[in-house]
Protein backbone atom coordinates (compact mmCIF):
# COMPACT_ATOMS: atom_id res chain seq x y z
CA UNK A 1 0.00 0.00 0.00
CA UNK A 2 1.29 3.54 -0.73
CA UNK A 3 2.07 5.56 2.59
CA UNK A 4 3.60 8.96 3.61
CA UNK A 5 6.94 8.52 5.59
CA UNK A 6 9.39 10.49 6.56
CA UNK A 7 13.26 9.01 8.26
CA UNK A 8 14.04 12.27 9.15
CA UNK A 9 12.87 15.48 11.18
CA UNK A 10 12.98 18.28 8.87
CA UNK A 11 11.02 20.88 6.43
CA UNK A 12 7.93 19.06 4.54
CA UNK A 13 10.28 17.83 1.90
CA UNK A 14 11.13 15.55 4.17
CA UNK A 15 7.96 13.15 3.79
CA UNK A 16 7.70 10.98 0.88
CA UNK A 17 5.12 8.44 -0.61
CA UNK A 18 7.04 4.92 -0.09
CA UNK A 19 5.41 1.07 -0.70
CA UNK A 20 4.78 -0.33 2.33
CA UNK A 21 3.23 -3.31 4.09
CA UNK A 22 -0.28 -3.37 4.12
CA UNK A 23 -1.20 -4.37 7.99
CA UNK A 24 -3.67 -7.07 8.75
CA UNK A 25 -6.63 -6.95 11.35
CA UNK A 26 -6.34 -9.86 14.17
CA UNK A 27 -8.29 -10.07 17.32
CA UNK A 28 -9.99 -6.66 18.27
CA UNK A 29 -9.11 -4.73 15.64
CA UNK A 30 -10.21 -2.81 12.56
CA UNK A 31 -8.78 -2.40 9.32
CA UNK A 32 -9.89 0.98 7.71
CA UNK A 33 -9.30 1.69 3.71
CA UNK A 34 -8.79 5.31 4.91
CA UNK A 35 -10.58 7.80 2.07
CA UNK A 36 -9.02 10.99 4.18
CA UNK A 37 -6.66 12.40 6.73
CA UNK A 38 -5.99 15.71 8.28
CA UNK A 39 -2.85 17.49 8.28
CA UNK A 40 -2.60 19.12 11.69
CA UNK A 41 -0.56 21.40 13.50
CA UNK A 42 0.73 18.43 15.72
CA UNK A 43 1.59 16.42 12.67
CA UNK A 44 4.06 19.14 11.68
CA UNK A 45 5.22 19.56 14.79
CA UNK A 46 6.52 16.00 14.84
CA UNK A 47 7.92 16.21 11.34
CA UNK A 48 10.11 18.57 12.56
CA UNK A 49 10.13 17.74 16.19
CA UNK A 50 10.00 21.20 17.23
CA UNK A 51 7.99 19.76 20.68
CA UNK A 52 7.51 21.89 23.79
CA UNK A 53 9.85 20.69 26.14
CA UNK A 54 8.07 19.32 28.87
CA UNK A 55 7.13 16.38 26.32
CA UNK A 56 10.22 16.26 24.40
CA UNK A 57 12.24 13.46 26.16
CA UNK A 58 9.17 10.71 26.09
CA UNK A 59 8.16 11.57 22.29
CA UNK A 60 11.62 11.73 21.53
CA UNK A 61 11.57 8.14 23.01
CA UNK A 62 8.79 7.12 21.42
CA UNK A 63 9.76 8.21 17.98
CA UNK A 64 13.15 8.19 18.09
CA UNK A 65 15.89 10.24 19.42
CA UNK A 66 18.10 11.74 16.36
CA UNK A 67 15.81 10.19 13.68
CA UNK A 68 12.41 8.66 13.69
CA UNK A 69 12.84 4.91 14.69
CA UNK A 70 11.66 3.33 11.50
CA UNK A 71 9.70 4.60 9.14
CA UNK A 72 6.96 6.38 10.51
CA UNK A 73 3.90 7.56 9.01
CA UNK A 74 1.96 10.58 10.46
CA UNK A 75 -1.24 10.84 10.80
CA UNK A 76 -4.19 11.40 14.34
CA UNK A 77 -7.24 11.10 12.55
CA UNK A 78 -9.08 9.42 9.66
CA UNK A 79 -11.91 8.51 8.02
CA UNK A 80 -12.66 5.65 6.10
CA UNK A 81 -14.34 2.13 5.20
CA UNK A 82 -13.88 -1.00 7.21
CA UNK A 83 -12.64 -3.47 4.79
CA UNK A 84 -11.86 -6.12 7.25
CA UNK A 85 -12.43 -7.33 11.01
CA UNK A 86 -10.34 -9.27 13.76
CA UNK A 87 -12.36 -12.06 15.17
CA UNK A 88 -13.18 -10.44 18.72
CA UNK A 89 -14.84 -7.36 16.97
CA UNK A 90 -18.35 -7.01 17.97
CA UNK A 91 -19.39 -3.13 16.88
CA UNK A 92 -17.62 -2.93 12.81
CA UNK A 93 -18.12 -4.78 10.17
CA UNK A 94 -16.64 -4.70 6.17
CA UNK A 95 -18.59 -1.99 4.53
CA UNK A 96 -19.18 0.23 7.51
CA UNK A 97 -18.14 4.41 7.00
CA UNK A 98 -16.30 4.72 9.90
CA UNK A 99 -14.27 8.07 11.04
CA UNK A 100 -11.30 7.19 13.83
CA UNK A 101 -8.61 8.88 15.88
CA UNK A 102 -5.17 6.73 15.12
CA UNK A 103 -3.49 7.52 18.83
CA UNK A 104 0.35 8.17 19.22
CA UNK A 105 1.25 5.63 16.93
CA UNK A 106 -0.50 7.61 13.84
CA UNK A 107 -0.19 5.90 10.45
CA UNK A 108 -3.33 7.95 8.89
CA UNK A 109 -1.28 9.23 5.98
CA UNK A 110 -2.14 5.36 4.61
CA UNK A 111 -4.21 3.51 2.09
CA UNK A 112 -4.87 1.34 4.77
CA UNK A 113 -4.72 1.81 9.13
CA UNK A 114 -5.10 -1.11 11.53
CA UNK A 115 -6.45 0.02 14.92
CA UNK A 116 -7.97 -1.13 18.21
CA UNK A 117 -12.24 -1.47 18.21
CA UNK A 118 -11.64 0.01 21.51
CA UNK A 119 -9.64 3.38 20.32
CA UNK A 120 -12.07 6.65 19.28
CA UNK A 121 -14.31 5.28 16.49
CA UNK A 122 -17.31 5.95 15.22
CA UNK A 123 -19.54 5.50 12.40
CA UNK A 124 -18.90 8.13 9.68
CA UNK A 125 -22.19 10.93 9.52
CA UNK A 126 -23.89 10.13 6.35
CA UNK A 127 -24.37 13.68 5.41
CA UNK A 128 -20.57 14.74 4.81
CA UNK A 129 -17.95 13.75 2.65
CA UNK A 130 -15.04 11.66 4.21
CA UNK A 131 -12.76 14.68 3.78
CA UNK A 132 -15.05 16.71 5.91
CA UNK A 133 -15.43 14.08 8.36
CA UNK A 134 -12.02 13.31 8.95
CA UNK A 135 -11.72 16.28 10.53
CA UNK A 136 -14.00 15.66 13.75
CA UNK A 137 -11.97 12.93 16.23
CA UNK A 138 -9.22 15.24 16.66
CA UNK A 139 -10.11 18.86 16.99
CA UNK A 140 -13.48 17.96 18.07
CA UNK A 141 -12.92 16.01 20.68
CA UNK A 142 -10.22 18.89 21.69
CA UNK A 143 -13.03 21.30 21.80
CA UNK A 144 -15.57 19.49 23.30
CA UNK A 145 -13.41 18.60 25.82
CA UNK A 146 -12.27 21.73 27.17
CA UNK A 147 -15.74 23.36 26.99
CA UNK A 148 -17.09 20.41 29.19
CA UNK A 149 -14.15 20.80 31.49
CA UNK A 150 -15.28 24.71 31.78
CA UNK A 151 -18.82 23.82 32.30
CA UNK A 152 -19.81 26.10 30.01
CA UNK A 153 -23.29 27.63 31.19
CA UNK A 154 -26.23 29.07 29.25
CA UNK A 155 -25.45 32.90 28.78
CA UNK A 156 -22.30 32.88 29.76
CA UNK A 157 -19.25 35.30 28.24
CA UNK A 158 -16.96 32.82 26.17
CA UNK A 159 -13.83 34.13 23.89
CA UNK A 160 -12.42 31.71 21.57
CA UNK A 161 -8.95 33.16 20.72
CA UNK A 162 -7.58 31.15 17.46
CA UNK A 163 -11.54 30.95 16.66
CA UNK A 164 -10.23 30.04 12.90
CA UNK A 165 -8.74 27.06 13.33
CA UNK A 166 -9.10 23.52 13.59
CA UNK A 167 -10.21 23.31 17.10
CA UNK A 168 -11.78 26.58 16.99
CA UNK A 169 -14.22 27.06 14.66
CA UNK A 170 -15.80 23.65 16.75
CA UNK A 171 -15.18 25.08 19.67
CA UNK A 172 -16.92 28.42 18.32
CA UNK A 173 -19.92 25.98 17.50
CA UNK A 174 -20.30 24.42 20.44
CA UNK A 175 -20.12 26.78 22.95
CA UNK A 176 -23.45 28.46 21.21
CA UNK A 177 -24.94 24.84 20.96
CA UNK A 178 -24.34 25.28 24.87
CA UNK A 179 -25.95 28.30 24.90
CA UNK A 180 -22.85 30.70 25.45
CA UNK A 181 -23.01 34.01 23.91
CA UNK A 182 -19.06 33.87 21.77
CA UNK A 183 -16.40 36.62 21.15
CA UNK A 184 -14.05 35.10 18.35
CA UNK A 185 -10.18 36.81 17.93
CA UNK A 186 -9.17 36.02 14.19
CA UNK A 187 -7.11 37.90 11.68
CA UNK A 188 -9.18 40.32 9.43
CA UNK A 189 -9.21 37.74 6.21
CA UNK A 190 -11.16 35.30 8.58
CA UNK A 191 -13.75 37.55 10.16
CA UNK A 192 -16.60 36.37 7.56
CA UNK A 193 -15.91 32.86 8.10
CA UNK A 194 -15.99 32.82 11.73
CA UNK A 195 -19.29 35.01 11.13
CA UNK A 196 -20.79 32.42 9.57
CA UNK A 197 -20.17 30.10 12.69
CA UNK A 198 -22.66 31.55 14.76
CA UNK A 199 -20.04 34.51 16.80
CA UNK A 200 -21.68 36.94 18.54
CA UNK A 201 -18.84 39.45 18.38
CA UNK A 202 -15.23 39.55 16.56
CA UNK A 203 -12.39 40.20 17.57
CA UNK A 204 -9.62 41.29 14.51
CA UNK A 205 -6.25 40.72 16.36
CA UNK A 206 -4.50 42.56 13.66
CA UNK A 207 -6.57 45.95 15.38
CA UNK A 208 -7.02 45.59 18.57
CA UNK A 209 -6.07 43.62 21.54
CA UNK A 210 -9.02 41.82 23.03
CA UNK A 211 -7.66 42.16 26.36
CA UNK A 212 -7.64 46.02 26.82
CA UNK A 213 -11.18 46.71 25.47
CA UNK A 214 -12.81 46.54 29.18
CA UNK A 215 -14.52 43.29 28.73
CA UNK A 216 -14.81 40.39 30.81
CA UNK A 217 -15.41 36.73 30.35
CA UNK A 218 -16.87 33.71 32.33
CA UNK A 219 -14.35 31.67 29.67
CA UNK A 220 -11.26 32.56 27.57
CA UNK A 221 -10.31 29.42 25.51
CA UNK A 222 -7.34 29.98 23.99
CA UNK A 223 -6.59 26.94 21.05
CA UNK A 224 -3.64 28.02 19.84
CA UNK A 225 -1.21 28.88 22.93
CA UNK A 226 -0.46 32.57 21.88
CA UNK A 227 -2.69 34.53 24.28
CA UNK A 228 -0.45 36.36 27.01
CA UNK A 229 -1.12 35.01 30.45
CA UNK A 230 -1.35 37.50 32.49
CA UNK A 231 -3.11 40.26 30.55
CA UNK A 232 -5.90 37.43 29.87
CA UNK A 233 -6.15 36.37 33.27
CA UNK A 234 -6.96 40.09 33.93
CA UNK A 235 -10.40 39.76 31.97
CA UNK A 236 -11.49 36.67 33.46
CA UNK A 237 -14.66 36.99 35.92
CA UNK A 238 -14.06 35.33 39.17
CA UNK A 239 -14.77 31.78 39.28
CA UNK A 240 -14.21 31.63 35.42
CA UNK A 241 -11.76 29.34 33.42
CA UNK A 242 -8.76 29.95 31.66
CA UNK A 243 -8.40 27.10 29.04
CA UNK A 244 -5.06 26.78 27.15
CA UNK A 245 -5.23 23.71 24.44
CA UNK A 246 -1.44 24.28 23.45
CA UNK A 247 0.35 25.57 26.84
CA UNK A 248 3.80 26.32 27.26
CA UNK A 249 5.80 25.33 30.13
CA UNK A 250 5.58 28.68 31.92
CA UNK A 251 2.18 28.53 31.96
CA UNK A 252 1.86 24.77 33.10
CA UNK A 253 3.95 26.22 35.66
CA UNK A 254 2.26 29.09 36.77
CA UNK A 255 -1.20 28.37 35.63
CA UNK A 256 -2.33 26.59 39.23
CA UNK A 257 -0.87 29.16 41.68
CA UNK A 258 -2.43 31.73 39.85
CA UNK A 259 -5.62 30.41 39.75
CA UNK A 260 -5.29 29.96 43.61
CA UNK A 261 -4.51 33.36 44.13
CA UNK A 262 -7.39 34.55 41.98
CA UNK A 263 -9.77 32.14 42.56
CA UNK A 264 -9.98 31.12 38.65
CA UNK A 265 -9.03 28.10 36.81
CA UNK A 266 -6.60 27.49 34.67
CA UNK A 267 -7.46 24.31 32.51
CA UNK A 268 -4.50 22.63 31.24
CA UNK A 269 -5.41 18.87 31.06
CA UNK A 270 -5.88 16.91 28.05
CA UNK A 271 -8.11 15.54 25.64
CA UNK A 272 -8.81 11.74 26.21
CA UNK A 273 -9.96 9.17 23.06
CA UNK A 274 -13.80 8.47 23.58
CA UNK A 275 -15.89 6.55 21.13
CA UNK A 276 -18.97 8.43 22.71
CA UNK A 277 -17.92 11.68 22.63
CA UNK A 278 -17.31 11.30 18.56
CA UNK A 279 -20.93 9.14 18.44
CA UNK A 280 -22.04 12.96 20.06
CA UNK A 281 -20.40 15.31 18.04
CA UNK A 282 -21.45 12.86 14.72
CA UNK A 283 -24.96 13.08 15.87
CA UNK A 284 -24.34 17.22 15.80
CA UNK A 285 -23.46 17.05 12.45
CA UNK A 286 -25.96 14.78 11.15
CA UNK A 287 -28.65 17.14 12.51
CA UNK A 288 -27.06 20.08 10.71
CA UNK A 289 -25.73 22.06 14.27
CA UNK A 290 -22.04 21.48 13.47
CA UNK A 291 -20.29 22.55 10.50
CA UNK A 292 -16.90 21.01 9.11
CA UNK A 293 -14.77 23.45 7.46
CA UNK A 294 -12.00 22.33 5.07
CA UNK A 295 -9.65 24.38 4.15
CA UNK A 296 -7.75 22.62 1.23
CA UNK A 297 -7.79 19.30 0.21
CA UNK A 298 -4.20 17.21 -0.94
CA UNK A 299 -3.40 13.77 -2.70
CA UNK A 300 -1.47 11.59 -0.36
CA UNK A 301 1.35 12.64 -2.92
CA UNK A 302 1.51 16.55 -2.33
CA UNK A 303 1.59 15.72 0.94
CA UNK A 304 4.57 17.65 1.14
CA UNK A 305 2.67 21.04 -0.21
CA UNK A 306 0.00 19.91 2.25
CA UNK A 307 2.57 20.71 5.11
CA UNK A 308 4.06 23.67 3.38
CA UNK A 309 0.91 24.96 3.42
CA UNK A 310 0.28 24.17 7.20
CA UNK A 311 3.44 25.60 8.09
CA UNK A 312 2.63 28.71 6.89
CA UNK A 313 -0.01 28.65 9.86
CA UNK A 314 -2.55 30.82 7.75
CA UNK A 315 -5.29 27.72 7.18
CA UNK A 316 -8.56 28.40 8.09
CA UNK A 317 -10.10 24.82 9.50
CA UNK A 318 -8.93 21.96 8.78
CA UNK A 319 -5.97 20.69 5.32
CA UNK A 320 -6.74 17.01 4.49
CA UNK A 321 -5.23 14.38 2.53
CA UNK A 322 -7.10 12.15 0.18
CA UNK A 323 -6.11 8.72 -0.66
CA UNK A 324 -9.52 8.66 -3.57
CA UNK A 325 -11.01 10.58 -5.57
CA UNK A 326 -14.22 11.03 -3.84
CA UNK A 327 -13.10 11.28 -0.66
CA UNK A 328 -14.15 14.83 -0.60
Amino acid sequence: MRAVVHTRYGPPEVLEVREVEKPAPVGDQVLIRVHAATVHTGDCEIRRFQIMPFFWIPLRLLWGVRQPRGTKILGQEVSGVVQAVGENVSRFKPGDEVIATTGMGMAGYSEFVCLPEKRAMARKPSNVSFAEAAVIPVAGQNALHFLREADIQPGQQVLIYGSSGSIGTLAVQLAKHMGAAVTAVCSTGKIELVRSLGADHIVDYTREDFSEQGRVYDVVFDTIGKSAFSKTMRVIKEGGAYIQANPSVADMLRGPLAARRQNKRVILSFAGNSSDDLAYLTGLVERGDLKLIVDRTYPLEEAVEAHRYADEGHKRGNIVLTTVADAG
